[in-house]
């Protein structure tokens, strides 16, 4: 029997690392996003080139930033520019490859919620909110989001929608003239969701090792379909949870 040296959390960070390429721009949103991001800068895209929202471009911090405020962005930067210029200039231009996101909830169109959970008036829980997200899913030329998968969080239809995925389905992004291509892959601690080329709802493309198609159905509130060719995720290497564990303090 094969000895599983990693974590649900660590494979989810590595394979979200190995979606991102060398010398990509990538728009960078704190949280897993983050360790996935610099992950990926320390391992084998030494290029990336990385964006907070505060206005540092280029930078590569030496620990990971508690806040879009932490002085390590600033400090180890290319350059700082203002927040109106990182959206105007930047990201509202098309400018950015990549857009790197999290959400309290996702559903099947890959709609994000990071406002509320329940009604808007009288909310069960006040999340975070929208912060520059909203911007990032319309602009980005693509969007991967990275969350934990629960039936919790990958909801039928979120509670609000902050940043839009693909609306209700074919044509939406089109008919509200976002620019980008919206969220191309959604990688979670059970596996990797992809939207149908027609449909544009999610469907579940790939797997980590030792997860079963059907528990990630389980953990999912709509009626999750499963890619024919379902792919399963290779195991981290040791050099890739090296880095992550240096990052998180894991070991």
């Amino acid at each position: 029997m094969t000895t599983v040296t990693w974590t649900s959390d660590e494979i989810m960070t590595v394979t979200a690392a190995r979606s991102l390429r060398d010398r990509m721009s990538c728009f960078v949103g704190i949280g897993l996003p983050s360790t996935a991001a610099n992950v990926a800068r320390r391992t084998h895209a030494p290029g990336l080139w990385m964006i907070y929202e505060s206005g540092t471009l280029g930078t590569v911090p030496g620990h990971l930033p508690l806040s879009i405020g932490d002085g390590i962005l600033a400090d180890t930067a290319d350059t700082v520019v203002s927040v109106p210029e990182v959206f105007n200039y930047w990201l509202q231009a098309g400018r950015i490859d990549v857009g790197f996101l999290g959400a309290a909830q996702i559903d099947r169109y890959a709609n994000i919620n990071t406002t509320v959970i329940g009604d808007y008036a009288d909310p069960e829980v006040r999340l975070p909110g929208a912060g520059g997200a909203p911007e990032i899913a319309a602009s980005c030329r693509e969007v991967t989001v990275i969350m934990r998968h629960s039936r919790r969080a990958f909801v039928d239809r979120v509670d609000f929608v902050t940043s839009v995925g693909h609306g209700s389905g074919p044509g939406d992004r089109e008919r509200l003239g976002l620019r980008g291509a919206g969220p191309m892959r959604v990688i979670t601690d059970l596996g990797v969701l992809e939207p149908d080329p027609l449909t544009r709802e999610l469907v579940l493309t790939g797997v980590h090792p030792g997860v079963e198609p059907d528990a990630v159905r389980e953990a999912t509130g709509w009626d999750l379909a499963v890619a024919g060719d379902l792919a399963v995720t290779p195991e981290p290497t040791d050099a890739e949870l090296s880095v992550v564990r240096s990052l998180t303090g894991g070991s």
